[in-house]
């Protein structure tokens, strides 16, 4: 069975030691992230499948269903091994499939933290992640929210997702921010500035949808040719780069099926040349 075993660790907040290849569970509930899903024992089995195989960090957000994902991750896990790391998030709101729309109000944020902690059985949330910053609030107040939750003891740690290096800076002057979660893969790399600028201050960095490979997963792309070199799947190969790029970086790959689960966690064991990493970066 595949492990995350040979990955090496990030420390969340410095004190929530945790390997570097997760699990995102945005696609346990239905179409468009929305209801329930087909099968849900299948979804349970896959977070339980993710656990055995090593994983101690998953990522989720109350918007997923809406509640859904949480509460699966619940059923299936609870009570939790003491090394897992759970991060959820607040944020967004939901009007159906594929609909998403910002709302940061503060009173709203701690509510849906206190939902959270209900679905998910937690007495803490390790890692609390503003899922999107709503204009239409001021920034201190909607982290605000969550601070005081943090010194309530419901909430460890704070993040920030889809930012700015500005907007992280802004965030970074209200609370301790210990991760930022910005789309960032192989493919798409327009939070590259966000990215340098976490391993500088040595914030974790979640890519969001880290398996993009699209095109470049054709027979004759470098992807593939790194792919057959290695014994691997393209996959594995974006994945790997993502780990290979700095070590902050946390990948969540999630998937609906133990079978895709094992082939994403074996990107942990591979190791990618600097040659390969050259080949990769010039995809740019």
């Amino acid at each position: 069975m595949t492990t995350v075993a040979p990955s090496d660790t990030f420390s969340i907040g410095g004190d929530l030691p945790v390997h570097r290849l997760g699990y995102g569970a945005m696609q346990l509930p239905g179409p468009g992230v929305w209801g329930e899903p087909a099968d849900p024992e299948n979804a349970r089995r896959v977070v339980r499948a993710a656990v055995e195989q090593g994983v101690d960090f998953i990522d989720t957000a109350d918007s997923y269903g809406p509640v859904v994902s949480e509460r699966i991750i619940a059923e299936a896990l609870h009570p939790y091994p003491e090394d897992l790391v759970i991060a959820t998030k607040a944020g967004l709101t939901r009007q159906g499939p594929g609909i998403w729309t910002p709302v940061g109000r503060p009173a709203y944020l701690k509510q849906q933290v206190e939902l959270s902690l209900r679905t998910l059985r937690l007495e803490r949330i390790d890692l609390i992640q503003l899922h999107r910053i709503d204009g239409e609030v001021r920034l201190a107040d909607q982290l605000g929210a969550f601070k005081e939750l943090q010194e309530e003891g419901k909430v460890r740690h704070i993040g920030v997702s889809e930012v700015s290096v500005a907007e992280l800076d802004e965030a970074r002057s209200i609370v301790d921010v210990v991760s930022v979660q910005n789309l960032y893969n192989l493919t798409n790399r327009q939070s590259q500035d966000v990215l340098d600028h976490a391993t500088e201050h040595g914030i974790g960095f979640i890519p969001w949808f880290p398996i993009a490979t699209g095109d470049l997963a054709a027979p004759d792309s470098p992807v593939a040719d790194i792919a057959r070199e290695l014994d691997a799947t393209p996959s594995q190969v974006a994945l790997a780069w993502l780990l290979h790029t700095s070590p902050v970086v946390l990948p969540i790959p999630g998937t609906k099926s133990v079978e895709h689960l094992t082939e994403n966690l074996g990107a942990a064991q591979l190791r990618l040349s600097d040659e390969d990493m050259a080949r990769l970066d010039a995809l740019a």
